[in-house]
């Protein structure tokens, strides 16, 4: 995840033994959270510039959070060119460290950055970029649980990797109870507004549409104030769904009382995406279903025909980089 940069000194690695330690500099604290402090710096016998995360054990009365562990597991697993590489993992006595590729840039920054001009085949080429790393996941029966633009990260080559695996979550026993209470709010599925403890990859492709509708408009799709706001505003924009367009979404524990609003039609979605084409919107319709089931996976997303037609996907290489200019925090959305 990507954090307001914050100058500090170098941080000298604990000792312990083996070579681990040793290999890698902690240089600058660019970011820290209740649970992890995010370093840049070095691996000493190589150069390379990498990002360290150190993972806090102490403060949990088991040693280490679950989530860290399946982080680990899951970064080891995900072998991608459109995943975060996991470089390394070293422990010492207080803290699991968590070694990653230097990601300089996200992708929240280049929608905020009003001097960064998008096109339609850059757009293309991003949205291509952020499904194959999903397809991959989902193919290893892994769900992200928490995509947004600034888990999105942006190497120097362009090539566009998803990040930030601390709520993934493997897809087991069908029977299992899930937490709802996952994906940031403003990219929350409705299944999840409603409380679902049972659901699949949708809830990620759900993510990934509305991340397709904020690249076109350059501002936040559905941001809710609140979790009773976000289902109001999901709704207001996307129609309330009812037991004809959704069967048994009744039964969802927090399917009470809701405003109905109705579902906009295609000339609506047409004025709100000015700037789409009809097959753009026919992807993005297809990524926001109301209904999981018949969300699009990412098998059909990277089929579709909106990929293929004029202007074609931009180069990695050749998309839009941050303008040269201080970067301003916005503490108050990456906590949402």
């Amino acid at each position: 995840m990507s954090t307001p940069v914050v100058a500090s000194p170098p941080v000298p690695l604990k000792k312990r033994s083996g070579p681990a330690t040793h290999n890698y500099s902690k240089e600058r604290k660019v970011g820290e959270g209740t649970y992890a402090v995010v370093y840049l710096g070095h691996q000493v016998t190589t150069g390379r510039e990498i990002a360290i995360k150190e993972i806090k054990t102490g403060i949990f009365k088991d040693g280490l959070d679950m989530s860290a562990l399946r982080e680990v597991k899951y970064l080891q697993e995900l072998r991608h060119p459109n995943v975060i590489e996991l470089v390394d993992v070293f422990s010492t006595p207080h803290n699991l460290n968590l070694v990653l590729e230097l990601l300089p840039c996200d992708l929240e920054v280049l929608i905020k950055d009003k001097e960064v001009v998008f096109t339609m085949g850059d757009i293309k080429s991003w949205m291509l970029m952020t499904l194959r790393g999903i397809h991959h996941c989902h193919r290893n029966f892994i769900l992200h649980r928490d995509l947004k633009p600034n888990n999105l990260l942006i190497a120097p080559d362009g090539q566009l990797k998803i990040a930030d695996f601390g709520l993934a979550r493997a897809l087991g026993n069908p029977n299992e109870d899930l937490s709802s209470n996952v994906v940031t709010r403003w990219y929350r599925a409705p299944e999840l507004l409603f409380g679902a403890k049972h659901y699949t990859g949708a809830i990620d492709m759900w993510s990934i549409g509305i991340i397709f509708a904020e690249l076109m408009l350059r501002v936040p799709y559905l941001p809710g104030k609140d979790d009773v706001d976000q289902l109001d505003v999901t709704f207001k924009a996307l129609g309330t769904p009812t037991e004809q367009i959704w069967p048994n979404v009744s039964s969802l524990p927090m399917y009470n009382a809701l405003t109905v609003y109705a579902q906009p039609s295609r000339q609506e979605l047409r004025n709100r995406f000015s700037a789409a084409t009809e097959k753009a919107l026919d992807l993005m319709i297809m990524l926001t279903q109301l209904d999981p089931s018949r969300r699009c996976d990412s098998t059909r997303a990277l089929l579709h025909d909106f990929f293929t037609e004029l202007p074609r996907p931009t180069e990695p290489r050749d998309l839009p980089k941050k303008s040269i200019k201080k970067e301003e925090p916005d503490a108050k959305r990456r906590k949402i």
